[in-house]
């Protein structure tokens, strides 16, 4: 019965360790794809612009693809970052063990080594004259018994040598592999970092070629137009998410669950401050004021159109820092056409806030952020440095002038 047991927890033991390594084997995987895609997703836009004459180069549509590859080159340098992040608690974690088993290795020499000189001065141990030149018989058992450990321990020191030996050496292998690859991350940093400076650049050229064309201007606004149709998919998904999980047995991980989920976090917001509360007092997300495109509708009067508003433009002069009205959680950081780089954060009580056309961002995905917590900083647009900011509760959109604090 005891030996069924043991030889059950064993097979336990096994089947935890190939099922935790199976599972981290899988993320590795998950990781590479990922990165492999975003660098795809680059090499598409980047065939894109070659594509276009010098002419057709100066237009909002490649200013527009600029901005994507930056959006997605600081991604993946992000992402380069975290993995050199791991890769560097990786080596500390095989040095430290290096160490130790150079430790145990010498402990386990030296007891082998007093051992041996033992037998050197004394010559081998007869354990049957030992045991016959007794006095008494329980003398003899204790010699017989003490005998037997001794050679147990002498056997199990050796055994435990050798695993030692070639543990090291194992290791000690991983460990320059760990060293190469991280060589290798911090090199695809760098070239990564390279290659933003030069779209940034070239993002900066065309805007100062077209900032006055009203053709351009025009195809912004109308980029404008379908980005809010986008957020507002976006703000739905969300909402069906939300109820999928509430929907959904908190211990059992159902196949729905998963598919429910895309962005895979949590958007728990039990733990949160009331949003409700805050209307009338809300924090601006920018130390400026300056509305230049109202809540509703709007009359552009360069292009004599009118277009409709789900929240407020601010324009940004001096600090350029996006901070969270309020304590939430980052549940989407997406980017769209009119728009650029996207965050959209979840707040007790269904409320959402959205925070458009970034420069860079500082947060990521299922991040738990506090009232002024910085986001991000304004990115630069036809009419200048704006933040597109929008409330929601649930799917209605909110005019953010009521919300917000009275300057």
């Amino acid at each position: 019965m005891v030996k069924n047991k043991t030889s059950y927890l064993f097979l336990l033991l096994v089947f935890s360790v190939s099922s935790f390594s199976f599972s981290q084997q899988n993320k590795i995987e998950e990781k590479k794809n990922e990165l492999s895609n975003i660098k795809k997703q680059i090499s598409n836009l980047e065939l894109e612009i070659q594509k276009k004459s010098r002419k057709e180069k100066e237009t909002y549509s490649t200013l527009s693809n600029y901005d994507q590859q930056s959006f997605l080159l600081k991604k993946l340098i992000k992402k380069i970052r975290e993995e050199e992040r791991l890769k560097g608690k990786e080596i500390i974690n095989s040095r430290l063990e290096i160490k130790k088993l150079e430790s145990d290795i010498r402990k386990l020499k030296s007891n082998y080594s007093k051992y041996v000189v033992s037998i050197y001065k004394y010559g081998p141990i007869n354990k049957w004259s030992l045991i016959f030149d007794s006095d008494s018989f329980e003398q003899a058992v204790l010699r017989f018994k003490y005998l037997q450990k001794f050679s147990e321990k002498r056997q199990e020191d050796l055994k435990e040598l050798k695993e030692a030996k070639e543990r090291l050496i194992t290791v000690k292998e991983k460990l320059q592999k760990e060293i190469n690859e991280k060589r290798e991350l911090a090199k695809q940093k760098e070239s990564e970092e390279k290659d933003l400076l030069v779209k940034v650049e070239n993002s900066k050229k065309i805007l100062a070629a077209i900032r006055d064309d009203k053709k351009e201007l025009k195809n912004e606004v109308d980029a404008k137009k379908d980005a809010e149709q986008k957020i507002k998919n976006l703000i739905a998904k969300l909402i069906e998410e939300s109820l999928a999980k509430a929907n959904t047995d908190k211990n059992v991980e159902t196949e729905s669950k998963e598919k429910s989920n895309s962005y895979n976090i949590d958007l728990s917001t039990d733990n949160f401050a009331s949003f409700s509360a805050l209307k009338g007092k809300l924090n601006w997300p920018v130390t400026t004021s300056k509305i230049i495109r109202q809540f509703g509708e709007n009359k552009n009067s360069r292009l004599n159109t009118v277009t409709l508003n789900y929240g407020v433009d601010i324009k940004v002069d001096g600090d350029k820092n996006v901070k969270a009205v309020a304590e939430g959680v980052v549940s989407i950081i997406d980017w769209l056409p009119g728009y650029g780089s996207v965050v959209i954060i979840t707040h007790k009580g269904d409320y959402r806030t959205v925070y458009s056309h970034l420069s860079d961002i500082f947060v990521n995905e299922g991040d738990k952020i506090k009232t002024g917590s910085l986001i991000g900083k304004v990115g630069e647009s036809l009419q200048g440095n704006i933040l597109h900011f929008e409330i929601w509760k649930a799917r209605d959109h909110q005019d953010p002038v009521v919300w917000l604090a009275k300057k």
